[in-house]
């Protein structure tokens, strides 16, 4: 009888695929009101919008599930 091995878990889909994480909205005073180039609330908006690319090809990824 051969020897049987040992039981490997099998992560499951959320520890395989977790959801992105949401960038931290700059606070009221990170912003110095100096005209920045780029401004942290600029870098927000990109940050946001690459987090939003990122959230729908992981639902595509993912149906039925819900980040959180």
């Amino acid at each position: 009888m051969p020897a049987s091995s040992p039981l490997i878990p099998i992560p499951s889909v959320a520890t395989e695929d977790p959801p992105p994480l949401r960038p931290e909205r700059p606070l009221p005073m990170d912003c110095c009101d100096s005209g920045c180039d780029p401004c942290v609330h600029d870098l927000y908006a990109e940050e946001m919008e690459h987090y939003e690319a990122l959230l729908a090809a992981w639902r595509a990824r993912n149906p039925g599930r819900e980040p959180g």
